[in-house]
């Protein structure tokens, strides 16, 4: 890559007035993927997005096909016109294995595959420093059958000290999601994540919060996720769900209200984007995208009025109805 100096934007004046106009949406690329990047991100422009999730994968700036460094310069210089800001994600499907989703994942038996995803996400550092992102995300993969959860453990943070020691030397942080049916698969499991790795700081082992994944699985309701992980939180991701069931939804179709997460994140002073995540729904994103934004900017409304009694959560949200499994690989 070019080894440029990370622009890392910062909105100039002062702040806001009221803290729920800190939030910053975006939409995640994967949502996007019937369409070029450039046509995805003047849509996302002309909507109203203050940035994207950009995805890397072989139709959005395919981190393995030459000219990377020209490409992301282009990219760069097209986000700066448009006015977006962004962050890297790694989530492809099968930019590494075209037979395997999401493989090979770093908890790999084979050392050599997982050295694999250990180069891309550390080309992911390098493309997010250049395009000035704010993080890196990525997740730990799918424990294989035959290996015990302390072996996976050890292998999931030796394959992460390079990534980190890419990341320190870029300026650019890493956001570990939490994903259902992975070894890594709750907020529990980050923390036990930092514990392997000895503590990092947050400016450097973040978190990615996906608020659909807070309502299928985490005991905590997805406002009380928010508040509980401030300290570490680096990217959001944001879709609706039903407990129990890992399926990432258009708003209005599963049980989460919003008002209560959106005024958290606000609380808190969390900086970066709130990504809209809905990778099955390309071949209806061009409207869906319209329809998130409207939707987050009611909700973002709708979460500075009085909380009325009867919506105000419970300290505990039931346990799912089902128990989301690795059958699809985890990620949608």
């Amino acid at each position: 890559m070019s080894g440029t100096t990370p622009r890392h934007p910062n909105p100039a004046g002062p702040p806001p007035d009221r803290p729920i106009d800190t939030l910053r949406f975006g939409y995640g690329t994967n949502g996007l993927t019937d369409l070029r990047l450039d046509d995805a991100l003047g849509l996302l422009a002309d909507l109203g997005y203050s940035g994207v999730g950009l995805t890397l994968d072989h139709m959005h700036l395919d981190p393995l096909a030459p000219d990377l460094a020209s490409r992301t310069r282009h990219v760069a210089r097209t986000l700066d016109r448009l006015g977006l800001t962004v962050t890297v994600e790694t989530g492809a499907r099968y930019v590494l294995d075209p037979r395997l989703k999401h493989g090979p994942s770093l908890l790999d038996p084979d050392p050599q595959r997982r050295a694999a995803r250990v180069r891309l996400l550390i080309r992911a550092v390098h493309v997010a420093a250049d395009l000035g992102a704010h993080a890196v995300h990525c997740f730990s993969g799918i424990r294989p059958d035959d290996t015990p959860d302390d072996v996976a453990w050890k292998r999931l943070a030796d394959a992460l000290g390079p990534v980190l020691d890419a990341a320190s030397c870029a300026g650019v942080p890493l956001a570990v999601e939490p994903e259902p049916g992975h070894l890594l698969s709750s907020i529990n499991d980050f923390h036990h994540l930092r514990g392997e790795l000895g503590d990092p700081a947050p400016e450097l082992l973040g978190l990615t919060l996906d608020i659909g994944h807070c309502q299928c699985l985490e005991p905590l309701p997805p406002a009380d996720c928010v508040r509980a992980v401030a300290p570490w939180l680096r990217h959001v991701q944001i879709e609706d769900m039903r407990r129990g069931v890992h399926e990432h939804l258009p708003f209005g179709d599963g049980e989460i209200d919003f008002p209560p997460v959106l005024a958290a994140l606000a609380a808190t002073g969390y900086q970066g984007l709130t990504v809209v995540e809905l990778p099955r729904h390309s071949h209806a994103g061009p409207r869906l995208a319209a329809d998130s934004l409207d939707f987050l900017r009611r909700a973002a409304a709708d979460a500075e009025k009085p909380v009325p009694p009867e919506r105000v959560p419970l300290s505990r949200a039931p346990a799912p109805a089902a128990v989301p499994t690795a059958a699809e690989g985890g990620t949608p």
